[in-house]
């Protein structure tokens, strides 16, 4: 205690405070530094001869500046199951050696019970909680940084060398996280199922490669088509996002299908509707069917067509795709589609606009659902959205 230099507590403590931290930290753990504390102010207080009453305070002081939180406790008890990390965090064995936890990360605050993630190349460092050093910030080991792709790392940085990776660098290793999650491929239905780069999109998703070349059946003003799945993205301060469409309200004739969808200025989510076709109910397409098939995947008639929607008639003509049918179990639905504007002309002279659905395949399988059935969804279907040209 050299830095005791006249006999007061508060130069005692002092004396203390000033000790190397890491001894201090493992003097604390053993309990000896308080009463070593404790037993110099005594001895300084009884030297110059001071009350009682002065004693207690200084006692009390040095007991609440040096008193550390207790944050173990035992018999220990666990949750029934271990919490869900995030992507790349470690699942540890907390301090209290009792169960297991979410490792803290570089940043975060950490305690004898909430430890650092080793993995990682943490530790936690308690020289900001002076003279307690109770609550610490988890920091980096200092190693060596690492070198990808021609770019050097700080060792402990993380980074994303591209959308689909989540990297850090730890004491000149690389260890990444995927951020595309595996996705399965198409049905059987499907023969060349590929993984392809969508537009606007980071992750591949599967197509349906069909080798026959497939028509373009929209009209040439028609843009092009869009993904019909799940769909998310950033757009100014807004996350985008688009639901799937929904089945077509009636399996024969015109009916309706809704998605929802934030996709607008005011990144409100908002109920989307267009009609559908899945195919004409005055048409017994089984006997378009070629002998010895079971199935018509998609039908189209021969003659082009005009929609009609109470009384009003399309501009345009047009000879739509229809998904066809089949003699057995199975039935047909569309898995590649788009979304085009049909202008319609009113006998009163009025005109207005709707979105169709635009069907460019079909498939037939034995995952046949009611679009009417509210209880459809508890039974299992495959979840495959339809699949963009």
């Amino acid at each position: 205690m050299a830095g005791a230099v006249k006999c007061h507590p508060e130069f005692v403590v002092m004396a203390f405070e000033d000790s190397d931290a890491t001894s201090l930290y493992l003097l604390s753990k053993q309990r000896t530094f308080l009463c070593n504390a404790l037993q110099a102010v005594f001895l300084c207080l009884q030297a110059t001869g001071q009350t009682s009453l002065t004693m207690t305070s200084a006692v009390l002081a040095t007991t609440e500046t040096y008193t550390r939180t207790q944050y173990c406790r035992w018999p220990c008890q666990c949750p029934r199951s271990p919490p869900r990390c995030a992507a790349g965090v470690s699942l540890v064995t907390d301090g209290c050696d009792c169960c297991k936890a979410c490792a803290k990360q570089r940043g975060e605050s950490c305690t004898e019970a909430d430890t650092c993630d080793f993995h990682r190349g943490l530790y936690c460092d308690y020289s900001g909680d002076r003279p307690r050093y109770e609550i610490g910030v988890c920091a980096q080991i200092v190693g060596v940084g690492c070198v990808l792709n021609g770019v050097r790392y700080k060792n402990g940085e993380t980074f994303q060398p591209n959308c689909k990776y989540n990297c850090t660098c730890i004491n000149g290793a690389v260890g990444c996280v995927p951020m595309c999650t595996n996705s399965r491929p198409p049905l059987v239905w499907c023969p060349n199922p590929k993984l392809i780069k969508m537009a606007g999109k980071c992750c591949e998703q599967w197509v349906c490669d069909d080798s026959r070349k497939i028509r373009k059946t929209s009209p040439r003003h028609i843009s092009s088509a869009a993904y019909e799945g799940e769909d998310e993205a950033w757009q100014k301060n807004c996350i985008v996002h688009t639901s799937p469409w929904s089945p077509c309200s009636k399996t024969c004739g015109l009916g309706i299908s809704t998605r929802i969808s934030n996709d607008n200025e005011q990144c409100r989510l908002l109920k989307e509707s267009r009609l559908c076709n899945m195919r004409p109910c005055e048409v017994d397409i089984t006997q378009h069917i070629k002998p010895g098939k079971k199935c018509l995947a998609v039908y189209r008639a021969n003659e082009p067509m005009n929609y009609t929607i109470s009384g009003c008639v399309s501009k345009s003509s047009y000879r739509p795709k229809f998904c066809g049918v089949c003699t057995d179990n199975r039935c047909c639905t569309p898995y590649k589609s788009k979304t085009i504007e049909v202008r319609f002309q009113c006998p009163d002279g009025t005109e207005f606009s709707w979105k169709i659905m635009w069907i460019n395949a079909c498939f037939c399988n034995l995952n046949c659902r009611n679009p009417n059935d509210i209880f459809a969804d508890l039974a299992h279907y495959y979840d495959y959205s339809e699949i963009a040209n």
